[in-house]
């Protein structure tokens, strides 16, 4: 089975997590593809193959050298956003891309257009594999678990490169900030690892948003609309009010580089109560807590207004910046800078404003940095990868295994 072919595969099973169910894997079609994987492993011959009753699954390639080396590990997730639906994707490959707009799907009139997303002209000449504009694609993060079957693959028909022990590991549910949490670090056992869950072509990630979830929970008090003098608060009025007094440019789509924000992500209500979910980005920890003290402050603030309890506050960390956890061991980013270099991809070290299953592992003890896989436009019907950056992806994993085996 080729790269693409096993990546067609992988994104026939609708994975996505859930925020709601409160278990692990958060959906249970989660599982039914890591027990497909879990014997396409099996039958590549892999050792240590384990698959917990959470949706974990590990395996090893054992080492092909005597010489003491580092056990180096390659993770993905194997969700999907709860944003779309993953359910009945059908892929289409678009062979030697012209630069122009591409029809996703004509009788919606969904295009993936140049204007709208100028990235695609720098995969001009390439072979993209898009959506029907119906659903996302599930390269994030199928096209990492693709990458890192296929490069073990390539490692086991190429014995003349030398390598240490390799883990692999694919998780659940990192769209919903839970990958790691039940990630077991001393069973993995590896020194250090990396997610295969970046985007573009060059991307070498070990900075990341530190990351809160708030809930507001806003009561009122319902009286019939005719008599409602003095006697009515209206919740749905007062989460507006609230909403009104963050700061308006800092949201999602006001923001760049290393720009926090707050991004209202959901909002449910009547009268009597209404509740407004946000997640709260920064990579600055300082200005991070600083966030999360202005949301506390203004939850106070509408409950000297309206009267206490009037807005209940949920919330919680949910991952934190990997940087402070991969400086003191630079040289797993010296690696992966020189694995790029050496199979032609131009390093592109940046921040993620996001996070990866990495950035929960690095504080668990598994410095965990973050590489491309070459996806672009995640979570939606516009998501495309190029197969030439997925090939790319995968040789970086196997030279970075071949250069830790020569050293």
């Amino acid at each position: 089975m080729t790269l693409v072919e096993r990546f067609l595969k992988y994104v026939s099973f609708d994975t996505q997590s859930s925020e709601e169910s409160g278990v692990t894997p958060s959906t249970p079609k989660q599982m039914v593809f890591a027990k497909y994987l879990k014997e396409e492993l099996e039958g590549l011959g892999l050792e240590d193959i384990s698959l917990d009753d959470n949706g974990y699954l590990f395996a090893t390639l054992p080492a092909n050298t005597d010489k003491p080396l580092p056990t180096i590990g390659f993770i993905a997730h194997m969700d999907t956003s709860p944003d779309m639906s993953g359910k009945d994707v059908c892929p289409r490959i678009v062979e030697n891309y012209d630069g122009s707009d591409i029809m996703l799907c004509a009788d919606e009139n969904i295009v993936l257009s140049t204007t709208r997303f100028p990235e695609l002209l720098a995969h001009k000449g390439e072979d993209l594999i898009v959506t029907n504009g119906k659903t996302l694609l599930g390269a994030d993060d199928k096209a990492g678990i693709a990458e890192i079957v296929s490069a073990i693959v390539y490692l086991q028909e190429h014995p003349e490169i030398k390598h240490g022990k390799i883990r692999i590991g694919f998780n659940p549910d990192e769209e919903i900030g839970l990958g790691a949490h039940k990630f077991d670090v001393e069973k993995f056992g590896c020194d250090w690892a990396y997610t295969m869950d970046g985007g573009e072509v060059g991307e070498l990630e070990f900075e990341n948003f530190n990351a809160a979830f708030a809930k507001i929970t806003f009561k009122g008090s319902n009286v019939h609309p005719g008599y409602a003098k003095n006697k009515m608060v209206n919740s749905i009025r007062v989460a507006n009010r609230f909403i009104s007094l963050l700061p308006a440019q800092e949201t999602p789509e006001c923001t760049e580089g290393y720009e926090g924000f707050y991004h209202l992500i959901g909002i449910e209500g009547e009268v009597e109560q209404t509740s407004v979910s946000y997640i709260i980005r920064d990579h600055n920890r300082e200005k991070f807590e600083a966030r999360k003290h202005t949301i506390e402050r203004l939850v106070a603030f509408i409950n000297a207004e309206f009267g206490e309890g009037t807005a209940i506050l949920e919330m919680r960390d949910q991952y934190y910046n990997m940087r402070q956890q991969i400086e003191p061991v630079m040289h797993i980013i010296d690696t992966a800078f020189e694995a790029m270099k050496a199979v032609g991809v131009e390093p592109h070290v940046k921040a993620i404003r996001g996070g990866t299953d990495g950035a929960q592992l690095s504080f668990k003890g598994l410095p965990c940095p973050n590489i491309f896989a070459g996806g672009l436009n995640f979570h939606g019907r516009y998501e495309f990868v190029p197969i030439q950056s997925m090939e790319k992806a995968m040789n970086v994993v196997v030279k970075i295994a071949e250069l830790v085996g020569n050293k």
